[in-house]
């Protein structure tokens, strides 16, 4: 494991771009950050609230899923957030030009009058359309419900699952046929499939939402967090507690598990030679490190290289 930086104030969404730097977002920071490749960071943009995902999308412009903001509790172990922020600002999906830093907000509600809570991982289309995972807020005594959105490149914004448990990370097949989003707490990996470009065709009861069940993780206590996809269609999701990667198989098999140190391992992204490297953020360290990949990534839309 190699580290590339440290010092990062609970690092996640990394995207390893064609010029050899890295963009993140720090959550406690409220910043979208480049990390260059001897380690040294610079500011791209201050989002406010808690900034949360990243991807590139059309015209090279960056995609944040903004959760409004989080506490944070910090020992001697690092970082970690904990309820809703006391200056919480609204959930929101945002656009962020990368020349200037110049943070457009493009969505603060479901499209239907109802308020985004915390947005927290997105996924961009071939066509440029965002699915994007609303987790919710945690307050002291109450958890709101989360869901699955899609932002068209038309500007519209519709809700495509909904209640959901903490949804968290999100994916696509190579096809694009499937839509993968990771539960946090269960920690479950659902499928939904897809009938077109933001279209889900629902499972009924008793799916609790209309997606179909892939994996349950069972063992230790452990939390699903971002995801990322391989090329060959494996599922790769960021484990919290039981700090790791779990890779899982399309058809719900465990193909693999590598323990990271770190119980706060939140997202992965592919690079490198062939997409055989894996760039991990360990956000409570507040790290961004490479691993070699022992099968190739799957290529992201929109990211030239």
């Amino acid at each position: 494991m190699e580290e590339i930086a440290r010092g990062l104030r609970f690092p996640e969404g990394p995207v390893a771009m064609p010029d050899g730097t890295f963009l993140v977002v720090e959550i406690q920071r409220r910043t979208v950050t480049r990390i260059r490749a001897d380690g040294q960071t610079e500011v791209v943009a201050e989002t406010g609230g808690g900034p949360n995902g990243l991807a590139i999308g059309p015209g090279g412009k960056i995609y944040v899923t903004n959760n409004g903001g989080f506490e944070f509790h910090e020992d001697t172990d690092g970082v970690r957030p904990t309820v809703q922020a006391h200056d919480y600002s609204g959930g929101r999906l945002e656009r962020v030009d990368p020349r200037t830093g110049e943070v457009e907000v493009l969505h603060r509600d479901t499209g239907s009058g109802v308020g985004l809570r915390g947005p927290n991982d997105l996924v961009v289309d071939r066509q440029g359309g965002i699915w994007f995972t609303d987790l919710g807020k945690r307050r002291a005594r109450d958890l709101d419900y989360g869901g699955v959105y899609y932002a068209a490149p038309d500007g519209t914004i519709r809700e495509a699952a909904h209640p959901f448990l903490t949804a968290n990370g999100i994916g696509l097949s190579p096809d694009e046929t499937v839509l993968y989003v990771a539960e946090t707490e269960g920690a479950r990996l659902w499928a939904f499939d897809l009938e077109a470009p933001g279209v889900i065709r629902k499972h009924p009861w008793p799916s609790p939402h209309g997606g179909r069940l892939v994996y349950a993780a069972g063992g230790p206590y452990q939390r699903f967090d971002s995801l990322a996809v391989e090329a060959d269609g494996n599922i790769c999701v960021a484990t919290l507690v039981n700090g790791g990667i779990t890779v899982i198989a399309p058809e719900g098999r465990l193909v693999d598990f590598l323990p990271l140190p770190d119980c706060y391992t939140t997202n992965l992204c592919f690079g490198g030679p062939d997409l055989r490297t894996a760039y991990v953020t360990l956000s409570q360290s507040g790290r961004l490190v490479a691993l070699p990949w022992p099968r190739p990534g799957l290529p992201l839309n929109f990211l030239t290289r």
